[in-house]
């Protein structure tokens, strides 16, 4: 049982995802001072930047405006800041494609070679 517990953990995709919820919680941090920035840029512009007080006709619809806003900031820092990045390093990526198997690598170094004499060598068994 501590066997399988222990091959669970070890896994890479637990460890990816514990890295991964490490580094959101503190890019979290990083994106609420942007979205505090953003909202007091906003505030210099337009007055209050927390509209959570205002209330046409007595419906409250202040704090929905308040989060609406921050949401579009951090779905905005998110998109530029990470999506738009990965989307240019998988466009690199897919331009130096690898070549299809059993199609040998352009390359000619020693280290290409002897790999692929050992990709060759595990075919063969």
């Amino acid at each position: 049982m501590l066997k399988g517990f222990k091959d669970f953990i070890m896994r890479g995709n637990v460890v990816d995802l514990a890295v991964a919820v490490i580094i959101a919680g503190a890019f979290g941090k990083v994106i609420e001072a942007f979205v505090t920035v953003i909202m007091d840029l906003i505030g210099k512009v337009g007055g209050q930047p927390n509209f959570s007080s205002w209330a046409p006709g007595g419906v409250h619809l202040g704090t929905l405006l308040t989060v609406t806003i921050s949401f579009l900031i951090v779905a905005a820092a998110v998109y530029f800041v990470v999506v738009v990045p990965m989307n240019h390093i998988a466009a690199r990526r897919k331009a130096g494609e690898e070549p299809a198997v059993g199609e040998e690598p352009a390359a000619s170094s020693d280290a290409v070679i002897l790999l692929a004499e050992i990709r060759d060598a595990l075919r063969a068994r």
